[in-house]
């Protein structure tokens, strides 16, 4: 570990910490000095990858996880071959709840009983104020664990795949429309899934908000209009306060199951009430949220012959277009070369009268007397000198043909060259 951590320019103990991310077995300590006396145990086998696994890594932190097609070709609802190692573990918290709670709480500074707003953005799709957080993560650890000891796996979603979290409305009536400049509360960087086999299936556990009449009561602080108390005129003769309707977390929880992938919209949820807690349908949930992935499954591979049909004729389109351009392109060059020949024809022609013009100077200047004629051949290479080349060849051989102005992509036939 140590050696091979050198060519990453990490730490042994980083590499190993990502070598437990992605499942890859490692030597036990005490096996390079086992293995030099012959006595070292058979090396472990790599675990097969499952869906949602991360299968890559690099120094830059860039994750490549192939798509879910390159481990299955289509997607199925059937439970994947498990794991050798157990799903639950002992100590029965799930592995996306370890730790969470302190990055909750240690969050931005918000209101008091508004929503918390963490920091850390990896970290399982949770919505909750401090009041809820421990009933949240609490119900959020007894969903992950019922859904692993039922064969499916629940992770965050992998770097390099295109999730997308579903819109979450926190408010308990979400029939109405909001304010458009509505900042929505703390969201993860990537959505917490379920596997159902290889169909991902997110999960977001949110505490419902309620509309409540709160009293200003100065500072920029609101109370519940219940349990505001009216202060003693004489000692507070310039009390100013006034009650408006604001969305504030209500204690109760709900569970959003959705579709991860842009191309198929699906999405079910389940509400707490007073008097039902989550927890009591839990079975029930689980139960659900299994048999929606087999109609999902087959809505992803619809939506994937679609999208395969689409990207057909955008690519048909593409090259329609290329062709287009390309025969666009061979007719700007011929019109081009055309001109650019009719020019130097007449350029040509302009040079043969100058160069008479010059040469017939040139032959009446030999009749002259040697002085006049040094003064007029002194002229004439001052002449030459400054129209440059008269040679008519050097135009002809600037001329540019249309091949050499554009090379075609394609011939007559419209196949690439």
């Amino acid at each position: 570990m140590t050696e091979v951590a050198k060519d990453f320019a990490v730490s042994g103990s980083y590499l190993a910490r990502i070598c437990t991310l992605m499942s890859v077995p490692r030597p036990n300590r005490g096996y390079w000095a086992k293995l030099a006396v012959g006595k070292a145990p058979s090396r472990a086998s790599l675990l097969e990858a499952q869906p949602g696994d991360q299968v890559a890594w690099s120094r830059d932190g860039e994750l490549t996880v192939p798509s879910l097609r390159t481990v299955k070709p289509a997607h199925s609802a059937k439970p994947t071959r498990p794991r050798s190692r157990t799903l639950v573990k002992k100590t029965g918290l799930h592995g996306l709840i370890r730790g969470a709670r302190e990055h909750f709480e240690a969050g931005r500074p918000v209101e008091e009983g508004a929503y918390l707003k963490p920091y850390k953005k990896l970290l399982v799709d949770i919505t909750t104020s401090k009041a809820a957080l421990a009933k949240s993560l609490e119900f959020a650890n007894e969903l992950f664990n019922a859904l692993e000891i039922a064969g499916h796996r629940v992770v965050l979603a992998p770097s390099g795949e295109r999730f997308s979290r579903a819109k979450i409305d926190e408010r308990e009536m979400a029939d109405k429309s909001r304010d458009p400049y509505h900042r929505g509360p703390w969201s993860p960087a990537r959505p917490t899934l379920v596997y159902i086999g290889t169909v991902p299936i997110g999960l977001a556990i949110v505490e419902l908000s309620e509309q409540v009449l709160m009293r200003y009561v100065g500072d920029g602080k609101y109370i519940r209009d219940a349990d505001y108390a009216p202060p003693k005129r004489a000692r507070y003769a310039n009390d100013y306060n006034w009650t408006t309707t604001k969305e504030i977390p209500s204690g109760r929880l709900k569970l959003v199951a959705y579709c991860p992938y842009y191309k198929v919209s699906w999405s079910a949820e389940w509400k707490e009430t007073k008097n039902t807690p989550l927890e009591k349908t839990l079975l029930a949930i689980v139960t659900a949220v299994a048999s929606s992935a087999v109609d999902l499954a087959v809505k992803l591979e619809e939506a994937d012959r679609q999208a395969e049909i689409d990207r057909l004729a955008w690519e048909a389109e593409r090259e329609k277009q290329r062709r287009q351009q390309d025969r666009r392109q061979i007719e700007q060059s011929v019109r081009e070369s055309h001109e650019n020949l009719s020019k130097i024809i007449q350029q040509w022609s302009e040079l043969m009268s100058v160069e008479a013009f010059l040469t017939g100077v040139e032959q009446r200047a030999s009749e002259l007397d040697d002085a006049v004629k040094k003064r007029v051949l002194d002229r004439l290479s001052l002449a030459r000198n400054f129209l440059g080349s008269q040679n008519p060849l050097d135009f002809f051989l600037s001329w540019k043909t249309p091949t050499e102005r554009y090379q075609p992509k394609y011939d007559h036939d419209g196949k690439t060259s």
